[in-house]
């Protein structure tokens, strides 16, 4: 840590003596740190060794004049960010200032200053260099979080790469090792789509955007669910997890989905920062209105002095060398901000390196348990049914393989790739759901959708939006144009199922 981030230094640089001790007493007087060169020659020195915040520097000086220390000083690494404010009371011609400004100078002021002039001066400079430093900061974590998403997203391309090339040299009837590598895609999959939500995630957050679906949700659905998801990492290591849960239901008013994946983001964190064959204990109490659930590990621990800067965006804590996927350093800070949307807290305790660490997430328990809903009367379970079913989507890969899935569903599937040709499909082949992609090469399926429910043959169908848009105005846009409902890329076959089937049961 440099002086710029502490108390401020200045170096004040003046042969002479009565000058140099004005300044100083002024620049003190403002609360600033001030050490004193009378050369050129010392303050090189001095620079090189205190590294001070700004130089105060004269041009006039009996060895090395200022013009020349401020290029030495910009020139050499060690020192080149250090501030360079000149005064002259000799060289106060605009060309002086011009030299000094192009020489490397941050400003050139004429003698006599104002003591407020000086004062106001400095302080303006240190500003500015406080906010280049944040800048660069910025930049920096920036490169690194590209790097770490770049290999993070090529880590589960190589498998599924390699797994797509031996299904085509496995023999037909060997379906263990199809299954296998077909799990292996399935996985890896998985991985990237999670990713991906996670910096969708991050970019609600940081314009504002994220909101929850919140109703009455119990917590050990949500904790059974969140540990299901970071089974496959925990298992993946080894680790052994137990979980000690209370006997009686406690429930939360919250978003189930977020609160899960919140859960899910600390047990992934302890999975991956515990060595091979580790512990997990995961348990939760009630406090005074609140519950607290609590993930401890027996791995790397976290120093004291990174304990608040883990729920940093992008930050990543200590290194185990055996961790195959570090993630993108932004799981722990999404899981700060989704928690705080609950009114909860959430902290880390760890007593030191090696020592194992602790995370505890405090939410705000609901005053009674909802109602019992009432039993529904039996009905067909409209997943079971076949569907007319138009696909509409310009890749045709995409297209053509979630057409098929669906028609091994049982479903009688007609795959189009561009708006005009689903308009005139739809007039004869009467759709009881199209799914269409809003990306169309000819017009935007908005359009579609918009003169889909104007045809008679069309008017009734369930429309379902299958797009890589997925931000709130994205969704708002599809339901203007009449869209049943929006399903961001890319999907669960699952989901898409039973989307279809619940639109369907409810368009009877």
């Amino acid at each position: 840590m440099t002086s710029m981030d502490q108390d401020p230094v200045i170096l004040n640089v003046d042969d002479t003596d009565a000058a140099r001790y004005a300044k100083s007493r002024i620049l003190s007087r403002a609360g600033f740190r001030v050490i004193e060169a009378a050369t050129g020659a010392e303050a090189i020195s001095k620079a090189m060794g205190e590294k001070p915040a700004l130089v105060l520097l004269d041009v006039k000086l009996p060895d090395i004049n200022g013009f020349e220390v401020c290029r030495r000083l910009k020139n050499n690494t060690d020192t080149k960010t250090i501030l360079v404010l000149q005064t002259s009371a000799s060289y106060i011609g605009t060309s002086d200032k011009i030299r000094a400004l192009e020489g490397g100078a941050d400003n050139y002021l004429f003698e006599p200053i104002e003591p407020e002039e000086l004062v106001a001066n400095v302080r303006a400079l240190l500003r500015l260099s406080h906010v280049e430093r944040e800048l660069r900061e910025v930049d920096r974590r920036k490169d690194e979080f590209l790097a770490v998403l770049a290999h993070e997203l090529r880590n589960p391309l190589g498998p599924i790469r390699n797994a797509v090339e031996l299904m085509r040299g496995l023999d037909p009837n060997d379906r263990e090792a199809h299954e296998n590598a077909h799990q292996t895609i399935l996985r890896q999959t998985e991985h990237m789509v999670r990713l991906v939500d996670d910096l969708l995630d991050v970019a609600r957050i940081s314009q504002g955007k994220l909101s929850l679906q919140k109703q009455p949700v119990e917590l050990r659905g949500i904790i059974d669910a969140a540990i299901e998801t970071a089974r496959p990492m925990i298992e993946g290591r080894r680790h052994k997890l137990s979980a000690e849960l209370p006997k009686d239901e406690i429930w939360i008013d919250g978003d189930g989905v977020r609160l899960s994946q919140t859960i899910c983001n600390v047990l992934n964190n302890a999975a991956k920062f515990t060595g091979q064959g580790g512990e997990i204990a995961l348990s939760a109490e009630k406090r005074d209105g609140v519950v607290c659930i609590q993930v401890r590990d027996n791995g790397i621990g976290i120093p004291p002095d990174e304990l608040d800067a883990i729920f940093s965006m992008f930050a990543q804590a200590g290194h185990s060398a055996d961790r195959v996927k570090d993630g993108l350093g932004i799981g722990l800070s999404l899981s700060k901000t989704l928690v705080e949307l609950h009114n909860g807290s959430i902290a880390a305790y760890s007593e030191g390196v090696g020592q194992g660490s602790r995370f505890e997430i405090c939410l705000p328990l609901l005053a009674a348990a909802p109602a019992a809903p009432q039993a529904a009367t039996a009905e067909v379970d409209p997943r079971k049914l076949a569907y007319r079913i138009l696909v509409v989507d310009d890749n045709h890969d995409a297209a053509e393989i979630i057409s098929e899935l669906l028609r091994i569903s049982g479903h009688e599937v007609m795959t189009v790739h561009t708006g005009k040709d689903a308009l005139a499909m739809a007039a004869s082949f009467l759709p009881d759901i199209a799914i269409l992609d809003l990306g169309l090469p000819d017009m935007d399926g908005t359009t579609v959708a918009a003169k889909l429910r104007q045809m008679p043959e069309a008017s009734k169908a369930s429309l379902i939006a299958l797009t890589g848009y997925g931000k709130p105005a994205d969704i708002e846009r599809t339901q203007a144009a009449g869209f049943d409902d929006h399903l961001v890329k890319p999907v669960k076959f699952d989901h898409l199922m039973e989307t279809i089937a619940r639109l369907r049961s409810q368009a009877v």
